[in-house]
């Protein structure tokens, strides 16, 4: 569904928390631009349904293309951030993929890559290089993908693939 915004309506981002399985730990995608960690995002085009455009950040942002959305397209949103002037609300879907591999494409207006950095990390880990807005959005997507809140980010068993935040049909 394409949504469309007022002026008085934040910028929409969209993108994913992606979860990839290594044995029994649960490993997060996380980038980084400047000393900012953040999950693969950005802003929804004009007409563009914001599922279409999480899974086009993602692809632009790290070249994950192998992505799977066992929980359909559940998703929570940042609260609105940014200047007065400007406003935005991120929103994350939840995805799994298999492939370890990830590239940080030079963006053609850039000149340069977008971020500076990638890493796979444990929740915990994850949780120390995130800012409190965006490590609310692993802690959902931990409890949904029932991965361990602890150090080791082992999998633990979970209920059922609810959102915590809101659902398309919400909108």
């Amino acid at each position: 569904m394409v949504e469309k915004r007022s002026r008085q309506d934040p910028v929409l981002s969209a993108g994913a928390v992606i979860v990839r399985r290594e044995g029994d730990r649960c490993l997060f995608l996380l980038l980084r631009v400047y000393r900012y960690w953040d999950f693969p995002k950005g802003e929804v085009e004009e007409g563009e349904a914001p599922f279409v455009a999480a899974l086009r950040e993602v692809r632009e942002e790290t070249g994950l293309e192998a992505l799977a959305f066992p929980w359909g397209e559940i998703y929570t949103e940042t609260e609105p951030y940014g200047s007065a002037r400007r406003r935005k609300v991120a929103r994350y879907y939840l995805a799994v993929t298999d492939e370890a591999q990830v590239t940080l494409p030079v963006n053609p207006a850039l000149g340069r890559p977008e971020h500076d950095e990638y890493r796979w990390v444990t929740y915990e880990e994850a949780a120390r290089l995130l800012g409190d807005r965006v490590r609310r959005v692993l802690d959902w997507a931990a409890r949904q993908a029932g991965c361990g809140a602890g150090d080791s980010g082992e999998v633990s068993s979970t209920e059922s693939g609810s959102s915590l935040g809101s659902q398309p049909d919400d909108q």
